[in-house]
């Protein structure tokens, strides 16, 4: 029998060695999924950059606004001279992906998710919502029920935060989990002659170290979902609250008159 020559280090010459110690991750399988990431903002900054660092190496994202000077103090990939340019958060993420991984395809697409058309989902395998938009959330997870495409949704307030993963049908949707409040906004949205309507709503709280949490929460259960451990997934609504250094999953009831059904 040949005697198998181990250098010194070798170990430390893949990329994804460590990650290969954990016997359910499928590197190849993560490598071949064709991500979606809406939102390119504080969550969309963590999720990017969690997603390149797992492995991902497809990934699509879509945002239509541009740098602040606020965005700055949770955001990975923007500078100061992006905020003093206004440059667009889409093209900046992916750039910022690109220089984590240089052999990763990022691609980004400068403009409003409703505006992709509706069979656009269709070209992904997993869908990740790092938006701040009610109207844009209910838009994505419609189309991604619809589809049949998994659906991972993010969102912040302050030191608190949620995350949902929606398996089409199997699962309820983000329309289900909606109450009153919910139905309010998307109500005042539009005006009663049918003209639209920008509401303007106040800003919330948001510090990076929830934001780091909610997006690393999220690409975990990205990668349950494509290394074939779906059953292990959320299934629910996970609240977290960084005050009482809590993590809580809330359940939910398919809601038979959800339209998505």
């Amino acid at each position: 029998m040949a005697e198998e020559n181990i250098t010194v280090g070798q170990e430390d010459v893949d990329r994804f060695d460590r990650a290969r110690r954990i016997d359910w991750l499928d590197i190849e399988a993560i490598s071949a999924a064709m991500v979606l990431m809406v939102g390119a903002g504080a969550i969309g900054n963590e999720v990017g950059k969690n997603l390149v660092l797992s492995g991902f190496r497809d990934i699509t994202v879509v945002d239509m606004d541009r740098v602040v000077k606020s965005n700055l103090a949770r955001c990975l990939f923007f500078s100061e001279n992006d905020a003093t340019s206004a440059g667009l958060k889409a093209e900046i993420v992916a750039n910022g992906m690109r220089g984590l991984e240089p052999r990763i395809k990022a691609t980004a697409i400068v403009g409003k998710i409703q505006d992709q058309g509706d069979g656009f989902v269709q070209n992904f395998d997993i869908v990740f919502g790092c938006l701040d938009n009610l109207l844009a959330r209910l838009y994505l997870n419609a189309q991604c029920y619809y589809a049949e495409i998994p659906y991972i949704d993010g969102a912040m307030d302050g030191v608190r935060g949620k995350v949902q993963v929606v398996i089409p049908p199997e699962t309820p949707c983000l329309e289900c989990a909606m109450n009153r409040s919910h139905g309010k906004i998307v109500e005042q949205r539009f005006s009663c002659t049918g003209n639209d309507v920008s509401l303007f709503l106040p800003k919330i709280g948001a510090e990076i170290t929830t934001t780091s949490i909610i997006g690393a929460l999220m690409v975990r259960e990205g990668l349950k979902l494509v290394c074939d451990k779906r059953h292990d997934c959320l299934t629910h609504v996970a609240y977290y609250d960084g005050l009482r250094n809590t993590l809580e999953t809330f359940e939910i009831d398919m809601n038979p008159d959800c339209p998505n059904h």
